[in-house]
């Protein structure tokens, strides 16, 4: 059994070690992809065969604030030597925060067999593992044009506010305390993305994403550990229609992970529109201060 494995989540599968990649990283039928908010990474070096994703430019529709349609996302699959049956595995900055977006969005259109590598960039760095800058070309594949599910893994601003209703519904709110509170817009040392009200949506569950992992080596915590902060600390559980968001989707990805797929919470959404719809919507309720 591998230490994946032995930790006691209800989908260990998702997750590859960063000695897994190390053995496999060029096997035929998997694709290591790298996924970071600082665009300068990559070509400063990466795992040795990992393609890139930039969130903005590969994922994001170029005018409308959404995701790539389904031909759009034939392409870049296709460019990047991915097929129906390849492995795709994604790691990144930001102990992963990119990669889950990533990994999110590749689920939106239906490809399952995606993974993400416990720890990202940081741990395999701060285990010396090689980096190289070479930029791997690889013969484009046939991939059909799938159709984009925004019903499973995603929800919208009425869908949120007909949530707040019901007696099952959690909301979980990502972000810093500070922007939970209403006392910042935005994170430490970031720009502020649009929104004109700080605070949170009523009824929210302050659980900030690092909670979720090992500040160490950004490796996520084991499933009692887990367990411990969205059940006992907060009244989660599989039995609850869980929302998670952020500030633009990209934090809540990644508790979107840790509930659907480490925990097994079968459903899951992330508000993907988060602070920046939210925060500039005329009429919604909004609180601020600690409490939900």
């Amino acid at each position: 059994m591998s230490e994946i494995s032995e930790r006691g989540y209800t989908h260990p599968e998702v997750l590859v070690s960063t000695e897994w990649i190390a053995r496999h990283a060029g096997d035929t039928g998997v694709r290591v992809v790298e996924s970071n908010e600082d665009p300068l990474l990559y070509p400063s070096g990466h795992v040795p065969g990992a393609v890139e994703i930039d969130w903005t430019r590969d994922l994001n529709d170029p005018v409308r604030r959404d995701y790539l349609d389904g031909e759009r996302f034939r392409e870049l699959v296709q460019r990047l030597g991915i097929a129906p049956e390849t492995t795709v595995v994604f790691y990144g900055d930001k102990n992963n925060w990119w990669a889950c977006y990533a990994f999110w969005v590749f689920r939106l259109f239906g490809h399952e067999r995606a993974k993400v590598m416990d720890g990202g960039r940081l741990k395999w760095t701060k285990e010396g593992r090689e980096l190289t800058r070479d930029v791997p070309a690889y013969a484009p594949t046939i991939y059909g044009a799938p159709r984009r599910d925004d019903a499973s893994e995603r929800i919208f601003r009425d869908a949120v506010l007909a949530h707040l209703a019901r007696p099952d519904a959690a909301l979980v709110d990502v972000r810093s305390p500070a922007e939970y509170t209403g006392e910042r817009l935005h994170m430490p040392d970031y720009p502020n993305e649009g929104a004109l009200r700080g605070g949170h949506i009523p009824g929210a569950r302050s659980i900030p994403w690092a909670s979720a992992v090992d500040t160490g080596d950004g490796s996520f915590k084991d499933a009692a550990a887990l367990r411990a902060i969205y059940e006992q600390q907060h009244g989660l559980g599989p039995q609850r229609d869980v929302v998670a968001y952020c500030r633009i989707g990209e934090r809540s990805s990644h508790t979107w992970f840790v509930l659907r797929f480490l925990l097994g919470y079968p459903r899951v959404r992330n508000y993907d529109g988060s602070w920046t719809e939210w925060g500039n919507l005329v009429g919604v309720p909004i609180r601020q201060g600690a409490e939900p």
